[in-house]
């Protein structure tokens, strides 16, 4: 038989139950009706999985090949000056300021270059207080800014020098006297600028053993991975209290950011079947203080929760509990010591983010709602707001937006426009079932919006697990923590990690004595103390 034409209807659910209303209305007979309704069931249940199948596809895409980002521009086609802030949040001038073009075109000036060895360069014929040589009454002097040019040079990441010692022998009683060894030799094979770079390019910038000692053969300076390995361990053995007084010290933290993600640990992965739990987890911990930030990456069997817990055992029961940030999972919830809990409001948006193609509208009023609050608290940072000014600031201009927001999720279920077990009503569920702890940053000081500092921390694990792909040893994960927890706060702090680990390897004994006198933002003011004695 030839194949009827199909003609194709754009139907919401909304239309299909007042079509279905009619069908019971009408005067057709019972079994009919019966009939009818079923291939209405068959029809609604057909198009919720193909709902629920796209967006786990859809999850899927983006862990695989990593989503775009989920700014308003991307997912709905608008500016961020399409989305209007809040009545009287944001003046014109800081719009006008908004709208200029920022200038550089990407390049970076002199004074980004602070890593730079810096050369003075005297003026090779005429000095300070010389007379002028186009008029001979003036005298010359240094003005405070001078002229720079910044020249580039490439080497290998780790270098080796060979001093080749001249040999003298006495031709009669033949004695050999060696020549000594330059002072600037130093005594170590390996000096301790080569363990930092190794492990600051292992463990900061995901680049394995196994890929360096390939880089180093091609320039003619052979270093194992094995031989890596050694030199990262005997500097983690230097610098390990270190990683423990951070730990003390984040417990202190006014705001503590947590969250896992997964690792393989080759070891504990043998004794899978011994164990109730299997999973193994690299836990992500931002505290902050201030402006001071102190970020920790812990790998193992536990979750966040109890990781989260281990460090506030350390934390001076003096203090009150602190804002704990995280998402709405139990596992990430500390069960020894209180928190004031926060939960993630980008995990929440995301939701909606996720079922954005098949309900567009409702979606779309969610997230440009949540984007003017985030408008808000960006004018809060740029203002450089003080807790109390922010949460003030948000109460007087968010407060109305999530106020209008929770009741119109509210009324998408009472008045049976959404259904509850659809993309959206799930959605909608989660942020209504944690709307107070999504909602903190309207009722407590410094209370943050979404877990976005610790998901930046955990990127530093995942890149390490994308190119590594795993930890042999329970050794070598607190090794790859250690590391990752000192860099990434000097990252945060806006400290060179690579003069950091270079000065707490020379000054070891030091740190074991002190350790809390040799954190990256005070490190310096010991080393110039030191210097005075």
């Amino acid at each position: 038989m030839k194949a009827l034409p199909v003609t194709s209807i754009n139907m919401t659910r909304e239309e299909l139950h007042a079509l279905a209303e009619e069908v019971n209305r009408s005067n057709l007979a019972q079994d009919v009706r019966d009939k009818i309704m079923s291939v209405f069931k068959t029809i609604e249940y057909l198009l919720q999985v193909i709902e629920d199948k796209s967006i786990s596809i859809g999850r899927l895409v983006r862990m695989i090949f990593g989503g775009i980002t989920e700014s308003s521009k991307k997912i709905l086609g608008k500016t961020s000056e399409e989305t209007e802030p809040s009545k009287g949040s944001v003046s014109q001038e800081r719009e006008k300021k908004r709208k200029k073009p920022l200038k550089g075109h990407g390049r970076n000036g002199v004074s980004a270059y602070r890593g730079a060895e810096k050369n003075p360069v005297s003026h090779n014929t005429l000095k300070v207080g010389s007379a002028c040589p186009l008029c001979p009454k003036g005298k010359l002097y240094r003005l405070r800014i001078p002229g720079t040019v910044v020249r580039f040079v490439g080497r290998a990441p780790v270098e080796a020098t060979v001093y080749e010692l001249e040999k003298l022998r006495c031709n009669l009683c033949g004695e050999i006297f060696t020549a000594e060894l330059p002072k600037e030799a130093g005594e170590k094979k390996y000096d301790e600028t080569g363990g930092a770079i190794i492990a600051l390019l292992k463990y900061g910038s995901g680049f394995p053993f196994y890929r360096l000692e390939k880089l180093q053969a091609s320039l003619g300076i052979p270093l194992p991975a094995s031989t890596q390995w050694e030199i990262v361990e005997e500097v983690a053995e230097q610098i390990y209290p270190v990683f423990e007084e951070l730990k003390r010290e984040a417990a202190q933290g006014e705001v503590l950011y947590n969250d896992d993600t997964t690792m393989k640990i080759l070891d504990l992965m043998k004794n899978n079947e011994d164990q109730k739990r299997r999973g193994i987890f690299t836990t992500g911990i931002v505290s902050t203080m201030g402006e001071r930030k102190i970020a920790l990456f812990l790998t193992g069997r536990n979750h966040a929760g109890e990781n989260i817990d281990d460090v506030l055992s350390q934390r001076d029961s003096e203090l009150e509990p602190p804002i704990q940030m995280c998402d709405a999972l139990f596992r990430n919830v500390p069960k020894s010591f209180k928190t004031i809990l926060a939960n993630c409001l980008v995990h929440g948006r995301r939701n909606f983010v996720d079922v954005l193609p098949n309900f567009l509208k409702e979606c779309e009023h969610v997230i440009e709602t949540l984007g003017k609050v985030y408008k808000n608290d960006e004018i809060a940072k740029e203002s450089n707001l003080s807790p109390e000014e922010r949460l003030n600031f948000h109460q007087a201009h968010s407060r109305p937006l999530m106020e209008e927001l929770h009741q119109w999720l509210k009324e998408q279920f009472d008045k049976k426009k959404v259904e509850p077990n659809s993309g959206l009503g799930k959605a909608i569920s989660y942020m209504l079932n944690h709307w107070e702890k999504l909602t903190l940053f309207l009722k407590v000081p410094g209370a943050p919006l979404d877990n976005n500092l610790c998901e930046q921390a955990l990127k530093k694990t995942v890149l390490h697990r994308k190119n590594a792909l795993f930890y042999k040893t329970e050794r070598g994960a607190y090794i790859g923590d250690l590391f990752m927890s000192v860099i990434h706060t000097c990252n945060l702090g806006g400290v060179n990690p690579f003069d950091y680990l270079t000065e707490l390897q020379k000054n070891s004994l030091e740190v074991f004595k002190n350790p809390s006198a040799w954190m990256p933002w005070n490190y310096r003011d010991t080393l110039w103390s030191q210097s005075l004695d």
